[in-house]
């Protein structure tokens, strides 16, 4: 008898391998992060954000990594690139993974650091993504309510931009951010509108000369200016080459 229900509890612990406590999770309902990023983009009638302006993935992660909420911006599938998803869900968890409640980075902050020679060089290797939790389940629940990837730690890092942390009206870290979908200083923008429209944007510190999480680029045209030197490093972002540079100055 007792060989017939170890492979059943095995195989439970492959379907279901993390749940999430709610009570971890941000006060957002997947409504309203859908909301949130369709008015944040160019496609739903939101403003354009200087990249491709297509539709998007969102990624919402509680403090401790775990998938709360996954949407998109297109009635189907194939509207958004479906790779995006999972990069979503990365930006998200990186975001969550380096900042604290006193201290935020995003993930386009940390672009230069990981670059051969910098001082993070192969933090993109670490925290790598769970595949049975990301790749799991059929593409008709992908971005709704009942995403396979919801209630688990899809895990992952990336370094581009996309990924912010959340931060209450009170400055309490309550999850973290990840959109995908653009260019990646386009899918910054989006994430700063969308975490914006959501109240959650009330970050503590962080490296920008503005002291929060935004992107930093190394000439003049953006919010945030490095130091002019010609070369991406420190916490900045490669220029995306666009107008990604014009819209984020007026964020």
């Amino acid at each position: 008898m007792l060989k017939k229900i170890i492979p059943v509890i095995t195989l439970l612990g492959v379907v279901n391998p993390v749940l999430a406590d709610k009570a971890s999770c941000p006060d957002i309902s997947h409504k309203e992060l859908t909301d949130a990023l369709k008015a944040s983009i160019s496609p739903t009638g939101g403003p354009s954000n200087g990249g491709l302006d297509f539709h998007m993935w969102a990624t919402v992660v509680s403090t401790d990594g775990i998938v709360c909420l996954v949407t998109k911006s297109g009635e189907n599938l194939n509207d958004q690139w479906m790779g995006s998803r999972i990069i979503s869900a990365q930006k998200a968890y990186t975001a969550i993974a380096f900042s604290t409640p006193t201290f935020a980075l995003s993930t386009a902050n940390l672009f230069a650091a990981v670059q051969p020679g910098g001082s993070l060089f192969g933090l993109q290797f670490s925290n790598p993504i769970n595949p049975k939790t990301a790749y799991r389940g059929g593409g008709d629940r992908f971005g709704t309510s009942k995403d396979p990837m919801v209630r688990s730690r899809t895990g992952g890092v990336n370094v581009f931009g996309g990924g912010l942390a959340l931060y209450d009206s009170a400055g309490n870290l309550v999850g973290a951010i990840g959109v995908s979908g653009d260019t990646s200083c386009a899918d910054h923008n989006i994430a700063w509108r969308t975490r914006t429209a959501l109240g959650l944007n009330n970050v503590p510190a962080g490296v920008s000369s503005h002291n929060d999480d935004n992107i930093i680029y190394d000439t003049a045209g953006g919010r945030d200016t490095g130091n002019n030197n010609g070369t991406i490093d420190g916490f900045e972002h490669a220029d995306c080459g666009n107008n990604e540079k014009a819209v984020n100055a007026g964020l």
